[in-house]
């Protein structure tokens, strides 16, 4: 999303809410992973996780900018990124009821090595054979994440890959969106995504009555639970741009593979084994060695 523009004064403040923001998102991914394994339709989850975050978004925005956090000067951009965030959820959840978590999560970190590819034409982005190479080795960590020996169903690994796509988009959008106050992005997508999945719910609900009226209360608990989670990692993502640059973060975002493989370590007792591993490493490493090389290029500018 677009992050505001304001004086980096406090990088390792924002190193600490970017990783809280990490951790907030996984564990949307975690809960939406229990509750929907217990028979929780995924459009139902997200309806209500969407609404969650809607509403905290609003609560948080409106008291310093009241009713302007609701205009925006490129509605276009805004709807473009609002439904490229709507069906990322929805691919991405759909990815997380084939794949474990840290395998789900190591397949759409393709995302920002992506963006570096496509940004020279989309954004008039000078292109560097270093993005290249970090992109091709991305992309062999990939296939050995996905190698016909993991076991990883194929519907699975086809959700993940087209979830990294759309998260391309969004965040290419995003980038575009610099007229637009970042709080506006956020409410605004949480908006579209609550209305639209509003409008599906009677078409949602009367089949999946049975289930959800039969839920118990530390599921409910889950359900907004995981709302939460969306909607805290949106807005902490928005303050750590606020205290450090996008190019000293940039190589922090990788840990969430870790978070990820944590939480299905805990919850699900899954670990990667070692080859997976070793393609995980690599996706990591292609990603945190272009982001030092972009950073330098950044400061030699």
């Amino acid at each position: 999303m677009q992050h505001p523009k304001m004086p980096v004064t406090k990088p390792f403040l924002g190193v600490a809410c970017l990783m809280l923001s990490m951790l907030a998102l996984t564990g949307l991914d975690a809960t939406g992973k229990w509750v929907m394994a217990t028979g929780v339709p995924l459009l139902f989850f997200c309806w209500i996780r969407y609404i969650v975050h809607f509403l905290l978004v609003l609560g948080i925005a409106t008291p310093s900018l009241g009713m302007t956090v609701f205009k925006t000067q490129q509605p276009t951009l805004q709807l473009i990124r609002a439904v490229a965030m709507l069906l990322a959820t929805l691919t991405f959840f759909t990815t997380l009821s084939h794949l474990h978590q840290a395998e789900a999560t190591a397949l759409i970190f393709i995302a920002p090595l992506l963006m570096l590819l496509v940004a020279p034409w989309l954004l008039r982005e000078r292109s560097y054979p270093s993005r290249w190479i970090a992109a091709a080795f991305g992309l062999v960590g990939i296939v050995i994440v996905a190698r016909p020996g993991a076991g990883l169903p194929w519907v699975g690994v086809l959700f993940g890959l087209i979830t990294a796509c759309l998260f391309t988009a969004q965040h290419l959008v995003s980038r575009m969106l610099a007229r637009d106050n970042a709080l506006t992005t956020s409410l605004l997508s949480g908006a579209f995504g609550a209305v639209i999945l509003t409008l599906a719910m009677p078409f949602v609900l009367p089949q999946a009555w049975a289930v959800i009226s039969a839920l118990s209360w530390p599921i409910w608990g889950l359900i907004f639970l995981g709302g939460v989670c969306g909607g805290m990692g949106q807005l902490l993502q928005i303050q750590s741009y606020r205290f450090a640059s996008a190019s000293m973060l940039a190589p922090f975002i990788y840990l969430q593979i870790t978070f990820a493989a944590t939480f299905g370590w805990l919850i699900w007792s899954h670990m990667p084994d070692g080859v997976t591993w070793f393609g995980i490493g690599i996706i990591c490493a292609s990603g945190v060695i272009n982001s030092v090389m972009e950073w330098r290029r950044s400061q030699r500018a």
